[in-house]
């Protein structure tokens, strides 16, 4: 009837407590999996109520004649809209990502090349922070990668943004380039921020997962950038994983499939 909190009792030891048991492992699932939508649900609500009410109480504002519009007094009105119009494109990648539905548009490419393009473009920003930035290419020449280099941009947008949020002035971010194993080559982004804690670091890569439940995120981040970045790389068919230490940084390392002349082009 819906109440996903039943479960059978322990059957004996034959066929019947095995399918007991798969009952109830199937039901822990389940109602896993509702709590877990009903989280994300009520997450996207708590996102999107904060800048379309700064939007709103803004432009009640400027039509009730209290506030008069300035360039000023628009900008942050600007910043909310385009932070909601990020988020709200952050989750459709995200819905389509972990639906397998996301369509990648799969290339050789240089990876070498593709992550000092997107590193150059942070020039202007880490240097407003005082962070320093740098780009560890390998000893010896990589092979191209099977990616769709758009969503790998983004891959690595997310994980320079979420460096430059947490590493102070003074630090440092690094990429680095290595050929990881047979048939896949290895990114890492590092910075030398703030870490993060034991107890925290399984979750990173989860929906709207917080740090520092205290803290309210920063207003620069969607939320769900992390697991996008996951998502994304999967998708691709790599892994990625992360490892920190509280008061020294974090290193966020992924793999990419190496391009093959046989591999069907797309995704």
């Amino acid at each position: 009837d819906g109440d996903l909190s039943q479960r059978v009792p322990p059957g004996p030891n034959d066929e019947i407590g095995e399918l007991s048991s798969a009952f109830n492992n199937m039901a822990e699932q389940l109602e896993k999996n509702e709590t877990g939508r009903r989280q994300f649900l009520a997450d996207v609500a708590h996102e999107l109520r904060t800048p379309l009410s700064i939007i709103q109480g803004n432009l009640e504002a400027w039509q009730d004649g209290v506030v008069v519009p300035t360039p000023a007094s628009i900008a942050p009105v600007h910043e909310e809209a385009v932070l909601l119009s990020r988020l709200i494109t952050d989750l459709r990648d995200l819905s389509l990502a972990e639906a397998g539905r996301l369509s990648l548009s799969r290339e050789g490419t240089d990876i070498s090349a593709l992550a000092a393009s997107v590193l150059a473009g942070y020039h202007e920003r880490l240097a407003s922070h005082q962070v320093k930035a740098v780009m560890e290419d390998p000893r010896s020449p990589l092979p191209p990668v099977d990616i769709d280099p758009m969503r790998i941009r983004q891959v690595l947008r997310n994980l320079l943004d979420n460096a430059l949020r947490h590493t102070p002035s003074g630090g440092t971010i690094a990429v680095s380039l290595r050929t990881a194993s047979d048939g896949f080559v290895g990114v890492e982004v590092s910075d030398t921020g703030s870490g993060i804690a034991p107890a925290d670091l399984p979750h990173v890569f989860e929906h709207f997962y917080k740090v520092d439940p205290a803290r309210e995120r920063s207003r620069s981040g969607s939320g769900i950038g992390l697991a996008i970045v996951r998502q994304l790389i999967e998708a691709h068919g790599g892994s990625i994983e992360a490892r920190s230490e509280v008061g020294r940084g974090s290193v966020f390392s992924f793999t990419l499939p190496v391009f093959s002349a046989s591999a069907p082009a797309g995704g």
